[in-house]
């Protein structure tokens, strides 16, 4: 008991070092190691080494006993009957492996894995009544299968049976079989050099498969052969044969070219010729390929030049018939037409064609390629036919047929009227601009007409379209200025100051800082420096822009320039806009591009750098939270922002800091001393 009692407890040991190894085992490690090792390869059962003749009958019978039971398990499993017949055999046991085959073709006769094996064997043992006994019952049950029959040709072949081979081949001819077939036959037959028995075959084999490709196969046969006439006289049978309902390019093409080998340049000729009249155009394009290398090769500069043109013109007469609204291809066909000096009558046939296909869609960008096809066509009867009555009726044409009220193309307008000047007709074209402005007015529209005028000098009617244009769209910044400028040239001033002060008087411009520039230069010009000081005024009340008060100063010092008052003005714009920016808490990036400007300002042309230099502001990095659309934050970043001293006096926190940052700095300084 007092044993029991003092029994000792087991001790558990510290560790001390508690970090991680320097080397780290993984899964993946030991994984590697295991597969390098082959530590999960199963090693092979030994060696069975059989003695004496007991001992071989015992395991014959063990083996047999094992293979009848898989058998008896699964009689369907084909692969288990064939390990037991090789396994007979592997024992030269011929007729049992015979007899297990035997059995095999009972459970599944239509297994061709299993007849090639039993047939295999016969062969294997030169049992040649054997073998073709099996292939002869094979290819009586399975007549589909070509295996078969190629094994069965091939073994009389090599037993130099000819005459049997032969007669194998015809007995799978009746079955008509696959192209394959025929060409083994082929073969066969002229490995022995009888021709007039391949050729036999080839007349059989074109009526079993009626395809191009097999006539023009049997043509090269022939032609191979030497029968020039033979050959010719089977293309010629497959173009009878297929009639002009199942044309097929690849038969003229070959036909062409065979003629081409024989040197019967005019035959190929009228075949590429008849073929490209009769083929449908959209399988006609192999024929073209074929027939223009030809002309380049055998023709002259003109038939090859003709034949390029047919081709392009093929192929855009192909484009446009799928696609009538694809006016990219009327271009380019319309294009290839002028370029070759075709016929006028063909041209205005395929000009009225391509306008003939007006957009389904009453939408402007439908259009826009459309209207295109007009324009050219005028063009094309003014430069190239020099027809002006043509041409005033396709402007008038294509004017009636766009949907003015919908929308309108001033390009149109404005060519048709430089038409009509041209013809030096100045009242039509007037009236086909006034007639556009009236129906659909545009800016460009009243822009051509203005600029017709400008130059015809009639200054009065440039007025009045300024007018009617202003009060179209009054908006237009370009218009006001244009409108001003042809005052300021004509040297009426008043006027242009007028057009000026009405411009600026208007609640909405598209351009704005435009206009307010183009003003006070034009005061500048007149060194009217004190109308053009009360524009800034005028505009600075509107904006506090920061590029408005540069200018201003700007002006200040120029417009005075080498006057003692001009730097005075100048600082005293800078300090205006530096105490507007402050007090209507303007961006400070705004206070700085002034305050630099100033102080950039001073140093080219002033004394007070010192006092410039102290109003900039400080540069200091900070922090601000992030906050996405939805309301949830985002983290921080930092950001830098501008200190001005102004700033500094206002807040006393900031003055605290700066005294703390002081102190420490000071503070460090006395410890470095000590």
């Amino acid at each position: 008991m007092a044993h029991q009692t003092d029994k000792k407890m087991p001790k558990f040991s510290t560790v001390r070092n508690k970090m991680p190894a320097p080397v780290q085992i993984t899964a993946e490690q030991l994984l590697r190691e295991a597969k390098e090792r082959e530590l999960e390869i199963i090693p092979p059962p030994p060696k069975q080494k059989v003695q004496d003749e007991e001992e071989l009958k015992e395991y014959k019978i063990k083996k047999r006993k094992g293979f009848e039971d898989n058998l008896r398990k699964n009689r369907s499993v084909i692969a288990n009957w064939i390990k037991y017949a090789q396994w007979e055999d592997s024992l030269d046991e011929v007729q049992r492996a015979r007899s297990i085959y035997e059995r095999a073709l009972d459970v599944d006769h239509r297994n061709i894995t299993l007849w090639l094996k039993y047939a295999e064997i016969e062969m294997k043992h030169k049992q040649i009544n054997h073998a073709r006994n099996i292939w002869d019952r094979a290819v009586t049950i399975l007549p589909r299968a070509n295996q078969f029959w190629y094994k069965y040709t091939y073994m009389e072949e090599m037993l130099g049976n000819i005459v049997g081979a032969r007669t194998i081949f015809e007995r799978w001819m009746e079955w008509h079989p696959e192209e394959q077939a025929w060409f083994t036959y082929i073969n066969f037959e002229l490995r022995y050099s009888e021709i007039n028995n391949s050729r036999q075959i080839y007349e059989r084999f074109i009526v079993c498969h009626p395809e191009v490709r097999y006539w023009i196969r049997y043509a090269r046969f022939e032609s191979q052969r030497g029968s020039i006439v033979a050959a010719r006289s089977v293309y010629e049978r497959a173009t009878e044969f297929f009639g002009e309902c199942h044309l097929d390019p690849k038969l003229f093409v070959a036909f062409a070219k065979f003629e081409e080998t024989q040197r019967e340049y005019d035959r190929a000729r009228v075949i590429y010729k008849y073929a490209l009249d009769k083929l449908p155009k959209e399988e006609s394009g192999e024929v073209f390929k074929s027939y223009s290398s030809f002309e380049k090769r055998f023709g002259d500069r003109r038939g090859i030049e003709d034949v390029i043109l047919n081709k392009r013109r093929f192929q855009y007469e192909q484009e446009v018939t799928l696609n009538p609204y694809n006016y990219d291809s009327w271009f380019d066909y319309l294009r290839l037409l002028e370029s070759d000096s075709a016929d006028p009558e063909t041209v205005r046939d395929t000009y009225e064609r391509a306008i003939a296909q007006i957009p389904p869609v009453l939408e402007k960008r439908m259009w826009r390629r459309y209207v295109y096809l007009w324009i050219n066509y005028a063009l094309y009867e003014e430069l190239t036919m020099e027809n002006a009555d043509r041409t005033r009726q396709v402007y008038r044409t294509v004017l009636d047929t766009i949907p003015h009220k919908r929308f309108t193309f001033a390009k149109l307008w404005l060519l048709a009227s430089q038409f009509e000047v041209r013809q030096k007709d100045l009242d039509s074209a007037r009236r086909l601009l006034g007639n556009a402005i009236g129906r659909c007015p545009k800016d460009k529209l009243f822009k051509g007409y203005i600029d017709l005028e400008l130059q015809l000098r009639e200054f009065d009617r440039c007025r009045i379209l300024y007018q009617k244009h202003l009060e179209f769209n009054p908006e237009n910044c370009t218009t006001w200025l244009r409108f001003a400028e042809l005052e300021s040239l004509l040297g009426d001033t008043d006027r242009a100051r007028a057009i000026y002060e009405l411009a600026i008087q208007q609640p909405r411009m598209d351009m704005p800082e435009v206009l307010w520039k183009s003003y006070i230069d034009f005061e500048i010009e007149q060194e009217e420096w004190e109308r053009a000081r009360i524009l800034y005024n005028k505009l600075l009340e509107r904006t506090q822009h920061v590029k408005v008060w540069k200018s201003y100063a700007m002006f200040e010092y120029t417009s005075f320039h080498g006057d003692e008052d001009c730097i005075l003005r100048a600082r005293s714009v800078y300090k205006e806009a530096n105490e507007k920016l402050r007090l209507e808490s303007a961006p400070k990036e705004d206070r700085v591009a002034i305050l630099d400007a100033w102080l950039q300002f001073e140093k080219d042309f002033g004394n007070e750098v010192e006092a410039v230099e102290k109003l900039m502001p400080r540069r200091v990095k900070k922090r601000r939270k992030l906050v996405m659309e939805d309301g949830t934050e985002a983290g921080w970043e930092e950001y830098f922002d501008y200190i001005f001293p102004s700033d500094e006096q206002a807040l006393p926190n900031l003055k605290l800091l700066e005294a703390a940052r002081m102190w420490r700095k000071d503070s460090d300084i006395t410890v470095t001393d000590d």
